[in-house]
């Protein structure tokens, strides 16, 4: 199961007490005080771990506690410290506090630590409390309790390209013909349940392209039509958006084409402005099904707002080649701006 949001609640160990003790040893009449400190309580941290790509571990175990530190001891014996408790989750999740939604955390890099809770400090022993004039201190510090407090977790899946476009546009079709995945692939709407991630592999670098299939959107998926924009946050991660407009077996008008283009844009301009900035290639997909005079009405149709689309056919592999040859020119050239 894909899980991509949860709330969490973390508690860090409590420190150990001091302890109150003095020197009882044959020979030692006035023996002085000889309490050891209490150990420390053990902290939760969170971890990125790029095998993970759900928070699923989380949902099932919503209260996270870390170890108490143990109490000191006589003879100066300081207790044990506190197991501390490492939560593994995917990378690209985000932190956030509940009660004010301040964002805490944004754990990308592999092995990159959160620390959620920190454990308490263990309580100082008398033996810290002697002095000249109380020689005999019969008293020590309890510890401090450990950090409690209520997270959010929100994934957002991190990808070089997100496929992007209406329930059966094709995109769980061309993530398994360009990358070794295996989505699910169903001629209903709504086949993709979650993002599915793919990797291609360019032939001469050798360097790894990640490929994100985005489920459907609807008109009104902002506002929570359809799977609603629960996923809209994934688009959010990906560096380049590949926006596929399927051909209609009844409707191949090229306005038709266009209508549905828009679509798809303008929820992802409601829920973020930003989106609509991000490179993007516009695939006609399932070119298979349509005629001739459909695919050249429809790219004469997108060539006239500016922009040059591709088509190609997902199912029969055809056009795709251009297409990665598109998208690595994109990504290269992303890259080189970045350095």
């Amino acid at each position: 199961m894909f899980v991509d949001y949860v709330k969490i609640r973390v508690k860090g160990g409590d420190g150990g007490k001091g302890c109150v003790s003095f020197r009882r040893e044959k020979f030692v009449p006035r023996g002085g005080p000889d309490g050891g400190d209490g150990g420390n309580g053990g902290s939760v941290f969170l971890e990125a771990d790029p095998k993970l790509a759900t928070l699923l571990d989380l949902r099932i175990r919503p209260l996270i506690r870390a170890e108490h530190g143990k109490n000191g001891r006589g003879k100066n014996m300081t207790g044990r410290n506190g197991e501390d408790v490492i939560v593994k989750v995917p990378l690209g999740t985000i932190v956030s506090a509940e009660d004010c939604g301040e964002p805490l955390a944004d754990l990308t890099e592999p092995n990159q630590r959160f620390c959620a809770a920190a454990g308490g400090q263990g309580g100082r022993g008398n033996q810290h409390f002697a002095t000249p004039t109380v020689r005999a201190p019969r008293f020590a510090q309890d510890g401090t309790p450990g950090e409690e407090r209520s997270l959010i977790l929100e994934l957002k899946v991190i990808a070089d390209v997100g496929l992007v476009g209406l329930p059966n546009a094709g995109k769980s079709t061309l993530l398994s013909q360009l990358t070794h995945a295996t989505p699910k692939i169903a001629p209903y709407p709504f086949t993709t349940l979650h993002p599915n991630l793919g990797i291609f592999e360019k032939p001469v670098s050798g360097k790894h392209i990640a490929i994100a299939d985005i489920p459907g959107l609807i008109e009104g998926a902002s506002r929570g039509a359809g799977l609603g924009d629960r996923f809209l946050r994934h688009i959010e991660r990906t560096r380049l958006l590949v926006h596929l407009v399927a051909f209609d077996l009844d409707n191949q008008e090229f306005d038709h084409l266009w209508e549905k283009y828009q679509m798809v844009m303008a929820e992802l301009g409601t829920y973020s402005d930003a989106l609509l900035k991000k490179p993007q290639i516009v695939v006609l997909n399932k070119m298979d099904i349509a005629s001739e005079i459909a695919v050249r009405n429809a790219k004469r149709r997108f060539k006239k707002e500016g922009i040059d689309a591709l088509p190609i056919s997902a199912e029969k592999s055809e056009g795709l080649n251009p297409l990665m040859r598109r998208i690595i020119k994109i990504l290269e050239e992303m890259d080189s701006k970045e350095k």
